[in-house]
Protein backbone atom coordinates (compact mmCIF):
# COMPACT_ATOMS: atom_id res chain seq x y z
CA UNK A 1 0.00 0.00 0.00
CA UNK A 2 1.23 3.08 -0.80
CA UNK A 3 0.47 6.64 0.68
CA UNK A 4 2.15 10.14 1.08
CA UNK A 5 0.90 12.88 3.09
CA UNK A 6 2.01 16.21 4.15
CA UNK A 7 2.11 17.11 7.77
CA UNK A 8 2.49 21.11 8.80
CA UNK A 9 4.73 21.89 11.95
CA UNK A 10 4.69 25.46 13.27
CA UNK A 11 7.28 26.43 16.48
CA UNK A 12 6.15 29.15 18.49
CA UNK A 13 9.01 30.83 21.10
CA UNK A 14 8.23 33.29 23.58
CA UNK A 15 10.46 35.07 26.25
CA UNK A 16 9.77 37.03 29.31
CA UNK A 17 11.76 37.44 32.53
CA UNK A 18 14.30 34.83 31.77
CA UNK A 19 11.73 32.33 31.19
CA UNK A 20 11.11 30.70 27.84
CA UNK A 21 7.76 29.13 26.62
CA UNK A 22 7.20 27.28 23.46
CA UNK A 23 4.17 25.90 21.61
CA UNK A 24 4.25 23.55 18.83
CA UNK A 25 1.02 23.04 16.60
CA UNK A 26 1.22 19.93 14.19
CA UNK A 27 -2.08 19.85 11.73
CA UNK A 28 -2.47 16.63 9.55
CA UNK A 29 -5.66 17.96 8.10
CA UNK A 30 -7.89 15.74 9.77
CA UNK A 31 -6.29 16.44 13.80
CA UNK A 32 -4.50 19.38 15.37
CA UNK A 33 -2.12 18.79 18.26
CA UNK A 34 -0.26 21.08 20.27
CA UNK A 35 2.59 20.34 22.76
CA UNK A 36 4.13 22.89 25.31
CA UNK A 37 7.71 23.39 26.96
CA UNK A 38 9.42 25.82 29.26
CA UNK A 39 12.30 26.75 29.83
CA UNK A 40 13.58 28.86 32.99
CA UNK A 41 17.10 30.27 33.51
CA UNK A 42 19.04 30.26 36.80
CA UNK A 43 19.54 33.73 38.43
CA UNK A 44 22.97 32.76 38.03
CA UNK A 45 23.67 31.72 35.19
CA UNK A 46 24.70 33.71 31.95
CA UNK A 47 21.28 34.52 29.72
CA UNK A 48 21.78 32.95 26.72
CA UNK A 49 18.48 33.50 25.08
CA UNK A 50 19.18 30.47 22.47
CA UNK A 51 19.43 27.89 25.21
CA UNK A 52 16.13 28.42 26.52
CA UNK A 53 14.85 28.34 22.96
CA UNK A 54 16.46 25.09 22.23
CA UNK A 55 14.91 23.43 25.89
CA UNK A 56 11.46 25.14 25.68
CA UNK A 57 11.25 23.54 21.83
CA UNK A 58 12.80 20.13 22.47
CA UNK A 59 10.47 20.07 25.28
CA UNK A 60 7.63 21.21 23.11
CA UNK A 61 8.57 18.57 20.85
CA UNK A 62 8.94 15.81 23.56
CA UNK A 63 4.93 16.90 24.76
CA UNK A 64 3.77 16.48 20.88
CA UNK A 65 5.68 13.34 20.57
CA UNK A 66 3.99 12.06 23.49
CA UNK A 67 0.29 12.75 22.63
CA UNK A 68 1.32 11.44 18.97
CA UNK A 69 2.40 8.34 19.86
CA UNK A 70 -1.01 7.87 22.32
CA UNK A 71 -3.21 8.63 19.57
CA UNK A 72 -1.50 6.30 17.24
CA UNK A 73 -1.58 3.28 20.57
CA UNK A 74 -5.70 4.40 20.91
CA UNK A 75 -6.26 3.93 16.93
CA UNK A 76 -4.66 0.85 17.15
CA UNK A 77 -6.74 -0.69 20.20
CA UNK A 78 -10.14 0.86 18.18
CA UNK A 79 -9.29 -0.82 14.88
CA UNK A 80 -7.95 -4.30 17.25
CA UNK A 81 -11.69 -4.00 18.68
CA UNK A 82 -13.71 -3.41 15.41
CA UNK A 83 -11.68 -6.16 13.55
CA UNK A 84 -13.20 -8.98 16.02
CA UNK A 85 -9.76 -10.27 17.21
CA UNK A 86 -10.93 -13.49 18.87
CA UNK A 87 -9.60 -13.95 22.08
CA UNK A 88 -6.77 -16.91 22.15
CA UNK A 89 -7.27 -19.95 23.13
CA UNK A 90 -6.51 -21.49 26.55
CA UNK A 91 -2.69 -22.86 27.03
CA UNK A 92 -4.27 -25.87 28.62
CA UNK A 93 -7.40 -27.17 29.43
CA UNK A 94 -10.81 -28.08 27.13
CA UNK A 95 -12.16 -25.08 25.64
CA UNK A 96 -15.12 -24.00 27.09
Amino acid sequence: MSHTAEWKVRLYLFEEERTTRARVVLETGTTSLTGHGTAHCNPGDTDVPEIGDELAAGRALQDLARQLVGTAERDIGAVDASAGRPEPAPATGWPL
